[in-house]
C-alpha cells in the first residue's frame, strides 16, 4: 500500500527540505579555468547520469556569482572531497562575489587538470569532464557533462552531507572483511 498526497497539494519547502537532508549527498568543489582564472564552487547535488557514454550531472542554485564564467568555460572538474577536507569545503562554500576567484585559491596548491581545470589535493576522487547540456531547472541549473579524465585515492574516505552536517563515511566491516 503507498500514499500520496492528493493531485495539487502544496510542499512545504522546509519540510521537503528537511525530508531529503536524510539522503547522505557527495560533498564536492567544482573548479573550472576560467578567463579571469581558476573558480570554483561547493555542490552538494551531483550525480551519475550514464556510463556509456559516462556522463555526470552537477546542480547550481541559480543565485550562484561563480557559475556564470565556469559556465562560459565549456569543461570543469568534480573534485570529492575527502573526510578530513571540511576546511576547503568551507572556502569554497563561500561566495566571494563576482570575480573573486583568487580569494579561494589564495595559498592553495592545485594542478591542472588534462582539460586545464584546477584539481585540489588530497581529495577522495576527481573527475574531469566537458560540458554537454546545462538546462534551468527551478531554481537551479543542471549541468550534464561526460567525463574525460579521472582520478581516485581510495585510501581517502569520502566526506558526505546528511541531516545538516558533514559526516565521514567509513567503511563497514563485512565490506572490509571482504577486501581483505
Amino acid at each position: 500500500m503507498s500514499w500520496a498526497p492528493p493531485v495539487g497539494a502544496f510542499v512545504e519547502p522546509q519540510l521537503f527540505r528537511h525530508i531529503l537532508g536524510h539522503v547522505p549527498s557527495p560533498v564536492t568543489v567544482v573548479t573550472a579555468a576560467t578567463a579571469a582564472g581558476p573558480a570554483g564552487l561547493v555542490v552538494g547535488s551531483f550525480v551519475s547520469v550514464s556510463l556509456e557514454p559516462p556522463l555526470v550531472g552537477i546542480f547550481i542554485d541559480e543565485k550562484s556569482v561563480s557559475w556564470p564564467p565556469m559556465s562560459e568555460a565549456g569543461s570543469f572538474t568534480v573534485n570529492i572531497l575527502a573526510h578530513d577536507q571540511q576546511e576547503l569545503c568551507a572556502r569554497f562554500a563561500k561566495s566571494g562575489g563576482p570575480g573573486d576567484t583568487a580569494g579561494k585559491f589564495a595559498g592553495l596548491t592545485w594542478w591542472e587538470s588534462p582539460h586545464g581545470n584546477p584539481v585540489l589535493p588530497g581529495t577522495t576522487a576527481w573527475l574531469d569532464c566537458l560540458v554537454r547540456q546545462v538546462q534551468r531547472l527551478g531554481d537551479h541549473f543542471f549541468a550534464v557533462a561526460e567525463v574525460v579524465g579521472l582520478g581516485v585515492d581510495a585510501a581517502r574516505p569520502p566526506l558526505v552531507f546528511h541531516r545538516g552536517a558533514l559526516h565521514t563515511v567509513a567503511p563497514s566491516s563485512e565490506a572490509s572483511a571482504e577486501r581483505g
